[in-house]
């Protein structure tokens, strides 16, 4: 079964950055339009990013600018590189297909923003 790890959380001060990895299994990350997503405190989870399979971004209008996605096919393994984190990107963070059907969700990176 395809699985996903994801790694790199952690807990930063307003304006730092944090880089996230997830790890796929079999070839998801070479064959599939990948994304990842967050769940706020109190709030379901939604897209944060995505990355074609020929490499074209997109970004929530939240992050644009702050963050950068970027995938490794060879390594199987996509990035999310966060700079100056806000107290507002607390969350959990996820990586997946863009669209269904998904594969089994992981247990994400917790990322915690605070003074």
């Amino acid at each position: 079964q395809v699985q996903v790890v994801e790694s790199g959380g952690g807990s930063v001060q307003p304006g730092g950055n944090l880089t996230l990895s997830c790890t796929a299994s079999e070839d998801l990350i070479k064959t599939y339009a990948m994304a990842w997503y967050r769940q706020q405190p109190g709030e379901e989870r939604h897209l944060v990013a995505t990355i074609t399979i020929g490499n074209s971004p997109f970004y929530r209008q939240a992050v644009k600018g702050r963050f950068t996605i970027s995938k490794d096919s060879t390594a199987s393994t996509l990035y999310l590189q966060m700079n100056d984190l806000k107290p507002a990107d607390t969350a959990v963070y996820y990586c997946n297909k863009v669209s269904a059907p998904f594969v089994p969700w992981g247990q994400g990176a917790q990322v915690t923003v605070s003074s």
